[in-house]
């Protein structure tokens, strides 16, 4: 089953970093975030993907055509050019078609654009900057069930966010009895990690957001959370690029493929 990855956006929450790369080329653990993304659908088993480029495309595509060559030992024959390897120190073996899907195109319009090329009724989707520990074939196995049962067209997987903010709680005389910090809140909210059927593709529309197509969606009941308690962490500002850079160094909770 394919997996198509949002990676054209600017990243305007970033700009100390998305001034020079793209959003889903940001370093967690010294390889970018879109490398971990990638290594979680692998883990389960979907090795195809297809990346909505845009913003600085081109440095995606050059991190992966020169991917081989920086990371194995080669031989290189300077008088043809030809290039032998002689140790392969990396294991991907992911199959990735790079569609460019413009710098300021909606997200909903650029998966429009990638859908010809689907073969299957269902595929996934899930954006550039997010990791977690989301359970791949449980979230699909969930979505047919609702399929189903429901004639739904989408799942989504629901997380639980953290607050940005320090939690207090106080006793009857004002004086704080405990602290939190970055407290993970109650609600959910989308996490990305979603799986489509291509009837869903229909209620996609030019010039709109994934977002507003979804909410279009749940109007007709086409649409499922699959809830995720696990761990879950977006990378939208420099906070949270250094938090998941400590995580990595302490714990790397995302990294079922390691563990």
């Amino acid at each position: 089953m394919k997996t198509i990855i949002l990676c054209g956006g600017t990243g305007t929450r970033l700009r100390e970093e998305t001034e020079f790369k793209p959003k889903p080329m940001i370093k967690i653990g010294g390889v970018p975030i879109l490398i971990h993304i990638m290594n979680h659908y692998a883990y389960y088993g979907h090795k195809e993907f297809i990346l909505c480029l845009g913003y600085k495309s081109e440095m995606i595509k050059e991190y992966f055509l020169n991917l081989s060559k920086l990371n194995n030992d080669f031989e290189m024959n300077i008088s043809n050019g030809q290039i032998t390897c002689l140790k392969k120190c990396i294991n991907y073996d992911y199959k990735i078609i790079f569609a460019e899907t413009g710098e300021v195109t909606p997200t909903a319009e650029r998966i429009t654009m990638v859908s010809k090329y689907l073969d299957e009724d269902l595929f996934m989707i899930t954006y550039g900057d997010g990791v977690s520990t989301v359970n791949i074939n449980k979230l699909i196995n969930f979505h047919k069930k609702q399929e189903v049962k429901f004639k739904t067209h989408v799942t989504i997987s629901t997380v639980h966010p953290s607050s940005k903010y320090g939690k207090v709680k106080s006793d009857k005389n004002n004086l704080i009895k405990e602290f939190s910090e970055k407290p993970v809140l109650d609600d959910y909210i989308n996490g990305g990690f979603m799986v489509f059927n291509r009837n869903g593709i229909k209620y996609l529309k030019k010039g709109e957001m994934l977002e507003e197509s979804l909410t279009r969606m749940t109007k007709s009941k086409r649409v499922s959370q699959f809830k995720h308690d696990g761990f879950w962490h977006s990378m939208d500002t420099m906070k949270d690029v250094e938090e998941l850079n400590k995580l990595w160094e302490k714990e790397k909770p995302w990294a079922i493929w390691e563990n």
